[in-house]
Parts: C-alpha cells; structure tokens; sequence
C-alpha cells in the first residue's frame, strides 16, 4: 500500500439498512445490522466492508425482532389485539412477524378470551347474471368489507349448503354445478387468514338439502341428486375434530328441505316429499334417530327462523317488521313485536334471514338493507306485563318500538337475491 494513502475504516458496529433496497421499513432491516439496536439513521451510507458472511451464518441463531420496538412481545400482543378487526388486513402487511402473528390461532383465540372478538356478518348473494359474490358487513363501523372471491366451483352452484364451524369458519358445501351436476366438494373460507381452504368431500353427491351446526359438528341431510333415487333419505355428519364425513341413520322419507332450525338441541327440517307433499322431520344427535314432527311448533312454522338464548323467533311477514315466538307451553306462535314501519312486499325487501348478531337479533333484506331487534329490552318489557296492547292507546308504543328496531345498513339499488347469510367472529 502507498506511503499517504490510509486504509478505509472498518466499523463492526456500522448500519446495513441499505443493504437490500427492497426493504420499505427500518424494523424490516434489522437482520441486516449486526448489533441488537434497531437504525434510527436511515441516511448513513453502509461501510464498504463489513462481516457480511458471518452475518449470514448467524442469521439463524440471531433473536427475532421486536414486534414494537421498546416493547416486550407480551405488551406488543396487547396492544395489538386491542386494534379493530377493520384494520387487520392492514397490520398483515406491515411485516412477516405482525402477518404470522395474525394468521394463527393464537391472537384470535386471545381476543376472543379477553371479549375483544367482533362479529361480521358476510351476505352470500346471486347477482342479475347468476354469479354469485360475497360480502362482509361490520355492524359497528357500518361499512361493507371486500372479501377474496369465492371457489370458482361455486360461482354459479345452485342449492348448496352454507353454515360456519368453530365461530370463524365459513364451510360451503355440496350444491349443483351447472355444468357437472351434483358435487361432494367441501370448501371453507377462514375468517382469521381471510383464505380459502379445502376440506374433505362430502360422502354423497347432493344439492338442495338441509343443514345444521350442533355441538360444532355440521350435520346434512336430505336433498336431490341425479339418478333413479332423485330424491335422498341419507344423512351424515362432518366433525372438524376428526376431520371426516361419516353416515347418520337415513331420514324416515325422502325429503327436499326448505327450511331448518335448531332448537332445544333437536334438529327440526320441513320440506317436500317424493311426491310433492309437505312433511317434517326431528333429528336427535343424542340418540342417532329421527321422527315425524305434527305438532304445533312445524304447522306454524315461517322461514326464515331462528334460536337465540332458548327462544325460537320467526318473522310473520314478508319484509320482516313483524316478530313471532314460538311458546313451547302452549305450542303455538305468539305475536311477539312490530314495528309498525312496514316497508313493502317486492322482492328486493323480502327478509332474506334472520340471524343472531352481538345478542340481538338480526334481518336482512335482499337489498342489503338490515334491521337490528333488541329481543331482551323486548323480553323485559313482556316480563313486566307493558304489552303493546296496554300502552298503543296512550301513544307510547311507536316510541317503544322505535328503541327496539334500528337500522345499521341502508339499502342497495342493485338487483339481487341473497342465498346465504352467516355470522363469523375474529
């Protein structure tokens, strides 16, 4: 080396965030610096020679970065799962560590234990050209969500099942493909990676059968298919535990179903007979065996329905501002509210479904227009004998009314059909 000229200076300690120019934080550049102290001086120019093969042997044994910087892990997991689920897409992409973090079961089932899960409610919808598409609906900042599309499998199935295992699993199911005819296929879309997954097949071609969800096992029945015995009898059970499909004892008929619910942990299903006469049937998982049902809950049965805190409710008109409920002691239906803000009977106002969303009850119409129902407040009105008779004289019962009934969601000028309606927590 000349005499004068001095050697470049070698500093151990030097910055390397500029080592990969692809890197759109400091934080993501980290493993890129030799010491344990993130770079807070982005424009210091890396050193010519620096101990680049040795940072790379020790990559592995090297401690992950911070999730926040200046904070323990534990602490970071606080205040991360304290964010709205509306921004979670976001904090996906913020690096590998917040993505890994947010697509495991972990921080959902942390949220959910601490009270923090937020329910959605996702619209499965066929549109004016027969497609179908889907929606996620956020009840408290009231915004429509964009979801991945569906399976292509299912973008024009007709009369397949759709219900949701585990609180945040959205399974789609069967169904008839306009082109292959009957399927088996199982897909489910996971609310906490915002992905689609498959799942194993069904055992039995099927569409346009009934379904169910009881002690998180999905249970179908019933249903049409091609072939000499159109109409099916069989019954079978999915247990995500075990992650199989496995047969139930065949239904008493055949049947087409057009309606189901749950209720007191019997599975109840109305339908059409082989010969086109309407019959029901009553499911006991305990016991493995069904039975005609005649009485009087299935005679005044009303799609759609549903079971929340041990009551089963069913809307008593068309646009669905009318609730009934069924009274196990005497065995029929009950008025039960009205809203007395009556809306029309065209197809883009007829209820699509009646779901339980955050302890109230909730109704969507075709349009996408959906109404919470505050049942409690209505149950504690009852239970204190302020029926709606009593009180509609003095002026008091729109007021009443008013406060159980809200609307969350305004209408949508587009032409469509709702198919499917579930409710998914993360």
């Amino acid at each position: 080396m000349h005499r004068g000229i001095q050697p470049p200076l070698v500093d151990t300690a030097a910055c390397y965030c500029r080592v990969d120019t692809s890197l759109k934080t400091v934080a993501g550049a980290k493993k890129f610096v030799p010491g344990s102290k993130i770079c807070v001086q982005p424009d210091i120019k890396p050193s010519i020679r620096g101990p680049k093969s040795k940072t790379v042997r020790g990559e592995k044994n090297k401690v992950p970065s911070a999730l926040l910087p200046g904070l323990p892990d534990d602490l970071a997991i606080a205040c991360l799962i304290r964010v709205p689920r509306v921004e979670h897409r976001k904090l996906r992409l913020v690096c590998k560590r917040w993505y890994r973090l947010l697509a495991g079961n972990f921080f959902y089932s942390l949220r959910k234990s601490l009270g923090m899960a937020e329910e959605w409610i996702y619209v499965i919808k066929r549109d004016r050209d027969g497609r179908i598409s889907w929606h996620a609906f956020d009840p408290i900042y009231q915004l429509w969500q964009p979801l991945p599309p569906v399976p292509v499998e299912y973008c024009e199935a007709l009369g397949f099942g759709c219900a949701v295992l585990s609180g945040c699993h959205l399974y789609l199911f069967g169904g008839k493909d306009p082109m292959k005819g009957s399927m088996r296929r199982v897909v489910y879309y996971s609310a906490r990676t915002n992905k689609w997954h498959r799942a194993p097949d069904m055992l039995r071609r099927r569409h346009f059968f009934g379904s169910c969800v009881i002690n998180n096992c999905l249970y179908v029945a019933g249903g049409e298919c091609e072939g000499i015995q159109r109409t099916l009898r069989s019954a079978e059970v999915y247990d995500p535990n075990k992650n199989r499909w496995s047969f139930i004892s065949d239904m008493s008929t055949a049947m087409v179903p057009f309606i189901g619910v749950v209720y007191e942990g019997r599975w109840f299903l109305k339908g059409l007979g082989s010969h086109r006469q309407v019959m029901s049937e009553m499911y006991v998982p305990a016991t493995n065996h069904w039975s005609p049902v005649y009485d009087g809950m299935v005679a005044g049965w009303r799609n759609p329905s549903v079971s929340l805190n041990g009551q089963l409710y069913a809307l008593d008109c068309r646009d669905g501002c009318k609730l009934r409920v069924y009274d196990s002691a005497t065995d029929s239906w009950n008025k039960y509210v009205d809203s007395k803000l009556h809306l029309g009977n065209s197809r883009a106002l007829e209820a699509a479904a009646l779901l339980p969303l955050n302890g109230k009850l909730c109704i969507i119409r075709n349009n996408m227009s959906i109404t919470m129902v505050d049942v409690e407040k209505a149950d504690d009105t009852t239970r204190k004998g302020q029926l709606w008779e009593t009180i509609a004289g003095k002026g008091h019962f729109k007021t009443f009314v008013t406060n159980l009934w809200s609307n969350i969601a305004g209408r949508n000028r587009l032409k469509s059909h709702i198919v499917h309606c579930q409710v998914l927590q993360a």
